[in-house]
């Protein structure tokens, strides 16, 4: 059996190329799937956790205390290696060839080279006083001299000179914010004002853990206010806070690869087993040479076998390379969190390598059984496929009820809850339950579409309706390959869609305004007209400023906002909405230190005139919010205290940004430009790489429904040999039965595509839900355009599946085909 296994490799070599292509592409899409994965992951936390992937553990405070006195306490702790204290502050710098001044972030760079994270663009870290490392958005090069201005305790400013030894690239990290980084050495920081450290960093001696480190250093700080983790745990809590802790980046393209395993594996199954299907009566007339019925199981598995390790082996290096080419392309753009090389699991390839060969096995095992149950007289002769009413159909149809009902249930749950896992695994169930029902739903959809189309396509369009419901088995075969590719494909669009909405809107509610400019002393009256003018400026408002004495009888300074020219400039109202007269907008620390709430009425007073207001919650300001009406009343001498910009488009560009710090650099040297327009930016970057990577593998799936559709048409052309030649001889041209074949394709795959639609929208919205129902706003987004695309080009395809079968059922000559 050995050699009529081999012997019928080559001899269908023609069937094995197209199931081992299949093949190839699905194992391909779930190990780029999987590669990929990884590698955002790596890169995310290279780019966002970088100052702690190599740390071994890394100290918070807890409470209100200083981390300082604990540098010492760890030091001696078994296995330290370094300890590198994370000093910050803030300074205004004058950059030659940029007009007036901007603030810099500044942080002290470790002393422990092991510690020391930056990665230079150009030039080196500092390493005495006067030297700094500047980030890219600073727009000094190595060897410019900046004017730097610090702050004193005591209100004076001192200005020095610091010479730029080197550029940092920060690569990813979006907390790089509107104002630039500077890097300089601890004793730099310390001179310029810098506070309690924010965090401890730790580095390991060689040979010892992280978790050994950390529970050292525990151990060190016991019974103090202080939290430690290890660094990886750290970085990986850092990166979790990129786009929200609720966003969930990573959890979203694992429910991905999880979906790709399933639809991989349904695609592959479909594919051979229809494949097998075909030769069950080669298989019986080996049994009649001799062949026993296990020899001809072994034989057919063993082909399985020989097909399933080649082309999954095949598909891993695809795989691979498919991760490789868009992780080129996402590296290539400008996107702060890059995909950055490529990161192979070794669980990718083993993955890889088990759906491909077990789902090939398992496939080839029922049609194997088929054959040899069948006894070999009987096999040999033409057998009418089982009706839907047969035993094997309806436990279909109770399996797949059984699976359809619970899973959707699970699925509402999963939404329901917020829970990814219960609705990822409702819509796996419910998905399998919805193929199984397939072969009963689709025949009938295709019946009636085929009515509607022999209205318009004559002879060909009303045969193609027969032939597409006259075996439901094969119609259900042929459409539930697109079915599949489909679905995946609207509901990742919809997931996709859904994500970038409340993910803006999320950001929208949370902030107040693209760009905040403001500072300690007053700005000049004329600055927002300034503003204005800059390209890309859409729209700005003034805010007011006064002192006066809240109701604990502590000075307090407020904030007050004309309504009707604020709401041009807000993005959302969703967490703060402008406050009407007699209101005062509290943020939420200033709640707390008042011990009040919403609704309830606060007393203000300033030189003698008192304003009794009614409280409303507010989002990220950091001044109580007036009215600007009670605010003239309640502090006759206000001044300009701030301003709030409304940038064109979707605020994510850069560009206004950079003149509006130019301009007011240039204005008012003291203020700052703050604000949530590079935050936006970097949220729109994540989600445009999202997309991207499920572009590309979506398109896989289109290819692998493409095959599964071609699959089976050529099969269904071989099996209606007899039928095609009749119907030539009785006077159907090339063209009407290359027309057949081309309006049996599309009936099947416009129903497809429709019915792959409406599940997929349901999956993507109820997907996108269990993932995002936690933010502040939910907003699901169904792209029209996009799902109207999908339908035409999943229909398109189908066309052009049949385009190879067509012509070769047109030509056979009628009477070889009857023969």
């Amino acid at each position: 059996m050995r050699r009529v296994l081999l012997a019928n490799v080559r001899a269908h070599a023609a069937r094995l190329v197209a199931s081992t292509l299949a093949v190839v592409i699905a194992v391909g899409f779930v190990v780029a799937t999987l590669v990929l994965n990884e590698t955002s992951r790596v890169t995310l936390l290279q780019a966002v956790g970088a100052p702690y992937v190599d740390a071994a553990a890394v100290v918070t405070a807890t409470g209100d205390r200083s981390l300082t006195p604990d540098v010492a306490k760890i030091a001696a702790a078994p296995g330290v290696l370094a300890v590198a204290p994370t000093e910050q502050t803030s300074v205004r710098a004058v950059v030659p060839g940029w007009p007036g001044s901007r603030y810099l972030m500044v942080e002290g760079v470790a002393d422990a080279t092991s510690l020391r994270w930056q990665h230079l663009a150009a030039g080196r870290l500092p390493e005495s006083a006067g030297e700094l490392a500047v980030s890219e958005r600073v727009h000094a090069g190595v060897g410019d001299r900046l004017t730097v201005t610090v702050a004193g305790t005591d209100g004076q400013e001192t200005t020095e000179q610091a010479t730029v030894t080197g550029v940092v690239d920060l690569g990813g990290d979006p907390t790089a914010g509107i104002a630039g980084r500077a890097f300089v050495t601890t004793a730099q920081a310390q001179a310029w004002r810098a506070g309690d450290p924010v965090e401890l960093r730790v580095a390991a001696r060689p040979g010892f853990a992280d978790a050994d480190v950390a529970a050292a250093v525990r151990t060190a700080l016991a019974g103090q206010q202080v939290k430690v983790v290890t660094g990886p745990a750290f970085a990986q809590a850092e990166a979790g806070k990129l786009t929200g802790n609720r966003l969930a980046f990573t959890a979203i393209l694992l429910v991905f690869a999880t979906v790709a395993v399933l639809v991989a594996g349904l695609v592959i199954a479909n594919t051979f087993a229809v494949l097998l299907a075909q030769r069950t009566r080669e298989l019986a007339l080996l049994r009649c040479v001799g062949a026993t019925a296990r020899q001809v199981r072994r034989s057919v598995l063993g082909e399985a076998l020989v097909t399933g390790l080649v082309s999954s082996a095949l598909g891993v290096g695809a795989g691979i390379g498919l991760a490789a080419a868009v992780s080129a392309v996402a590296g290539s753009t400008d996107s702060p969190i890059p995909l950055a090389g490529v990161a192979v699991p070794s669980l990718a390839l083993a993955v890889g390598l088990a759906v491909g060969t077990l789902v090939t096995l398992l496939a080839a095992l029922a049609p194997a059984r088929a054959a040899t149950r069948v006894a070999p007289l009987v096999a040999l002769r033409p057998v009418d496929p089982a009706p839907l009413r047969s035993r094997p159909a309806v436990l279909r149809m109770v399996l797949g009820l059984a699976l359809l009902l619970p899973g959707a249930g699970l699925l509402a749950l999963g939404v329901l809850t917020v829970q990814v896992l219960v609705a990822l695994a409702g819509g796996a169930l419910s998905f399998l339950g919805a193929v199984l029902l397939a072969q009963r739903a689709l025949p009938p959809v295709v019946a009636v579409a085929g009515r509607a189309a022999g209205r318009v396509g004559g002879i060909p369009a009303r045969l193609a309706a027969g032939n597409a419901t006259r075996n439901p088995r094969r119609t259900a075969a042929t459409a539930t390959a697109l079915l599949i590719g489909v679905t995946l494909t609207t509901a990742m669009v919809i997931g996709a869609s859904s994500t970038r909405a409340t993910a803006t809107a999320d950001l929208d509610a949370a902030y107040p305004a693209d760009v905040i400019v403001g500072g300690g002393e007053p700005l000049p009256a004329a600055l927002l007209g300034r503003l204005d003018a800059i390209d890309g400026v859409r729209a700005g408002v003034v805010l007011s400023r006064g002192e006066a004495t809240g109701p604990d009888g502590q000075p307090i300074t407020v904030d007050g906002i004309d309504a009707a020219a604020a709401r041009p400039v807000l993005r959302s109202t969703a967490a703060l909405r402008p406050p009407r007269p007699g209101e005062i907008v509290l943020p939420a620390w200033q709640e707390d230190a008042w011990s009040v709430q919403a609704g309830d009425r606060v007393r203000l007073t300033a030189g003698g005139i008192s304003r009794t207001l009614t409280v409303v919650d507010g989002a990220h300001i950091d001044n109580p919010l007036l009215a600007s009406g009670d605010l003239a009343a309640l502090v006759p001498g206000r001044a300009l205290g701030s301003l709030w910009l409304r940038l064109d488009g979707d605020g994510t560009s850069t560009g206004p940004i950079d003149a509006i710090t130019d301009a007011v650099g240039t204005v008012a040297p003291t203020a700052q430009v703050t604000g949530p327009a590079s935050e936006r930016a970097a949220l729109d970057s994540v989600l445009n790489t999202l997309l991207l990577i499920v572009t590309g593998l979506l398109g896989v799936a289109v290819v692998i429904a493409l095959i599964g559709v071609g699959n089976t048409l050529a099969l269904s052309v071989v099996e209606r040999r007899q039928e095609n030649g009749l119907l030539r001889a009785l006077g159907l041209t090339r063209a009407q039965l290359r027309g057949l074949l081309a309006w049996e394709a599309a009936l099947v795959a416009g129903v497809a595509s429709v019915l792959g639609v409406v599940l997929g929208g349901v999956y993507g919205l109820s997907g996108a839900a269990s993932v995002l129902g936690g933010q502040r706003v939910l907003v699901l987004s169904v792209p029209w355009l996009q799902v109207g695309a999908i339908v035409v080009v999943a229909t398109v395809a189908g066309l052009l599946a049949s385009v190879l079968p067509a012509r070769r059922a047109a030509r056979t000559a009628p009477v070889a085909a009857i023969a």
